[in-house]
């Protein structure tokens, strides 16, 4: 049971980081990641919170799932739905700096605690986010590279996005470049062991 329990806690406490990282890097204005991009523009256009849109996206994706035969996890739904309501609590708290430094000091705190929030999440084993699973899933179904899936689905979401109106700047590209080794260390760093009843000391 406290295996269970704190695996729960990893998970919940990395979806919140997540969402108030993802705040941090919209309130810096110098970029955020594709998907944000794409939120915001949709805000723009529909005046529909940003937070709720990166609900809405997470469940059209999700459906994306049926036709590859992939099947989330409790983490990927939980991914789906809370990750916007944390997101707009974290706006509700920061505000934009005034100086270009400042602004990038958020926006690079916010790059490295989206990291560690998800080596948190994924760590806990219950499942990755929708966006990554939609990866994986055209890779198994069509036998497609991953890196050509991701870059294709997220160029695409980018551009959407940017014609909409989204903010498309220079930490989008930063964030593309430094997102890969920064999850690459914090996901193994912050997985839960497997659970053993040695562990119970029987």
């Amino acid at each position: 049971m406290f295996h269970l329990t704190h695996r729960m806690v990893r998970l919940l406490i990395g979806l919140f980081f997540f969402g108030f990282a993802a705040a941090m890097m919209l309130r810096a204005q110098v970029g955020v990641d594709p998907w944000t991009v794409l939120a915001e523009g949709l805000m723009l256009t529909t005046g529909i919170g940003i937070g709720w849109w990166v609900v809405i996206l997470g469940l059209v994706v999700l459906l994306l799932w049926i036709p590859l035969r992939q099947r989330p996890g409790f983490g990927t739904v939980l991914n789906a739905l809370l990750v916007g309501p944390f997101m707009e609590i974290g706006l509700l708290y920061i505000d934009t700096p005034d100086t270009l430094v400042q602004r990038w000091l958020v926006f690079l705190t916010g790059v490295l605690m989206l990291a560690i929030a998800s080596g948190l999440y994924i760590g806990a084993g219950f499942g990755s986010g929708p966006r990554d699973g939609l990866m994986t899933g055209a890779n198994k179904r069509f036998g497609w590279p991953i890196w050509i899936v991701r870059t294709s689905i997220e160029v695409t979401v980018l551009l959407i996005g940017w014609a909409l109106g989204g903010n498309f700047g220079l930490g989008t590209i930063v964030f593309a470049f430094s997102i890969g080794p920064l999850v690459h260390r914090t996901i193994p760093a912050l997985r839960v062991p497997p659970y053993s009843v040695k562990d119970t000391g029987k």
